[in-house]
């Protein structure tokens, strides 16, 4: 006999079918043994009759035990159905028991929604976490939204095309994940903070519609709630000079997607508002403005675009003495961006007027996405590296491919990369992004589950040319 789905039990009322899954809950009444059976399609309840009452294995069972069983599927009587199960209304009477895996008592309950529990533990144990309805809710309404944005765009013309993990080291913003190259002793490539610059290489080679369920890693220092990777998705589009195109169907595609996936959800406004960096400011306090009616309302989604922020900011060093001040400018976005005046000296010499075509996607006062026009003249971007500190003879060094590139005829393009588990993480009500990915890190990086990062043997180190410096 083969196995069945425990939901597929309600089209086999009075048939014989085998099950399989984790024992939830048992519960002894007299010579009946009760077990509330589930799988990832639901649960049912399980009657052992008085057959079972001196068979080892009946007795023995445990919660989180999984088991497997044949019997004939019945209907419950009618003071006994449960209406809050989708097979409420039968049960199975089990004639063949076969136990596939005992389990210890768990460190802790998944019976309940879980953030009462120390979240270090459930991290040790994710494994464990992730049994719990609430998560496994969570990263099947991750698989259904990432299956929606991956058939809308291809419906509409564009192409998925995945890009390299192991990449140049390359001065973008965040800092750099590095592995070095066993086969060239002394280099190493870089984990991509995004595939910034493959994509825009892909707009030279004439893909003129690309997107990408992207995983981005940067290594940066503890900063609330956020992850050394996330996933992002991930977008570029070819002979484009005019954002609102770009906010078109970002604003199209997450209409239809709460409509299909998240029906339960309101949006407040339609057409997204749209402000620009000053505005949101003056009037808001933030370039991530909370838009909501009732901040209090779960269901009420208030999403938009913030636009024309400055091109640069400038970020504050350490002094090196009381009296002495510090600082760099540094790009607001990212320095593939196009400056709104494309004055080389005027750059130059007054960054902080620059404005930069660059746009912001929020909801409810998240930032879940971000994009801009990209800069295609090689002169002004070379302007606005040297702003960022830059020797002119470094730049063309450190981005040789992409000046390289450039020279053979380049569209002009724009893109944009929205952050799934943001999103997921605000529709779903869930105060972490760390409640709607399967293994996240701790806010330090950190891999309890899998204890890492962690050290490496000593030969490890010398086949790859490499000594620890010990902190001592």
């Amino acid at each position: 006999m083969e196995r069945i789905l425990i939901e597929e039990t309600i089209k086999n009322i009075g048939k014989k079918v085998k099950l399989a899954g984790w024992i939830n809950v048992r519960r002894d009444h007299g010579k009946l043994i009760f077990i509330d059976l589930r799988d990832h399609s639901g649960s049912i309840q399980l009657v052992f009759g008085p057959e079972f009452e001196k068979e080892k294995p009946a007795q023995d069972m445990r919660a989180e035990w999984v088991i497997e069983i044949e019997g004939e599927v019945n209907k419950r009587p009618r003071g006994m159905i449960n209406p809050k199960l989708i097979t409420g209304s039968v049960e199975v009477k089990v004639e063949k028991l076969k136990t596939l895996s005992e389990a210890k008592t768990l460190p802790f309950s998944i019976g309940k929604e879980g953030y009462e529990i120390n979240e270090e533990k459930r991290l040790k144990y994710r494994y464990l976490d992730l049994r719990r309805e609430r998560l496994q809710k969570n990263l099947r309404m991750r698989q259904k939204t990432i299956h929606f944005m991956r058939n809308y765009l291809i419906e509409r013309g564009f192409i998925e095309i995945e890009t390299p993990i192991l990449t140049k080291s390359t001065p973008e913003g965040a800092r750099d994940f590095l592995v070095p190259a066993r086969l060239q002793p002394g280099k190493f490539y870089a984990l991509p903070q995004s595939p910034q610059q493959y994509k825009q290489l892909l707009m030279v080679a004439g893909f003129e519609k690309y997107f990408q369920i992207a995983r981005c890693l940067r290594d940066e220092d503890p900063r609330g709630d956020r992850q050394a990777e996330h996933t992002q998705l991930d977008i570029e589009m070819a002979f484009v000079e005019d954002q609102e195109q770009v906010l078109s169907l970002i604003e199209k595609l997450y209409i239809d997607l709460v409509k299909k996936i998240f029906p339960e959800k309101r949006i407040k406004q339609i057409p997204f508002p749209r402000m620009n960096y000053k505005k949101a400011m003056e009037k808001y306090k933030s370039d991530r403005p909370d838009l909501r009616t009732n901040k209090n309302n779960p269901d009420e989604l208030a999403f938009s675009f913030v636009t024309d922020f400055p091109m640069f900011e400038w970020h504050k060093e350490k002094p090196a003495s009381a009296k002495a001040t510090a600082g760099k400018w540094g790009a607001q976005h990212h320095p593939f961006t196009k400056p709104q005046n494309d004055d080389i000296e005027k750059i130059k010499k007054e960054p902080e007027k620059i404005l930069a075509h660059q746009y912001d996607f929020v909801l409810n006062g998240n930032e879940i996405g971000g994009g801009s026009i990209r800069n295609t003249d090689l002169d002004v971007l070379t302007a606005v590296f040297e702003v960022l500190g830059h020797k002119k003879q470094d730049i063309k060094k450190k981005f040789k491919n992409y000046f390289e590139a450039f020279s053979y005829g380049v569209p002009p393009h724009a893109g944009v990369a929205n952050g799934i588990d943001r999103f997921l993480a605000v529709i779903s009500n869930e105060p972490s992004i760390r409640e709607v990915i399967a293994f996240p890190k701790t806010g330090d990086n950190r891999d309890l589950m899998m204890d890492i990062p962690s050290e490496v043997t000593e030969e490890q180190l010398k086949e790859l040319k490499i000594k620890v410096i010990n902190k001592k």
